[in-house]
């Protein structure tokens, strides 16, 4: 039963880093063409926002863990 919850938890945790890097990369796509940049770099803005967040999350969940241990 416990680790039914450990996965809910992660699955959780997942879900809503991936739905906050999906809300910071549209908002960085929506800021690049409001200052006048064209859709694809708009589109490299929004990605690398994405990649950036995905990996804040990960870097900071090695560092819990590290710190759990």
């Amino acid at each position: 039963r416990e680790s039914v919850v450990n996965v809910a938890v992660v699955l959780l945790a997942t879900a809503l880093v991936v739905i906050v890097a999906v809300l910071a990369a549209a908002g960085a796509g929506k800021l690049a063409r409001m200052d006048g940049a064209t859709y694809p770099a708009a589109l490299t803005r929004a990605t690398v926002t994405f990649a950036a967040v995905l990996t804040l999350a990960a870097a900071l969940a090695t560092a819990y863990t590290a710190l759990l241990a």
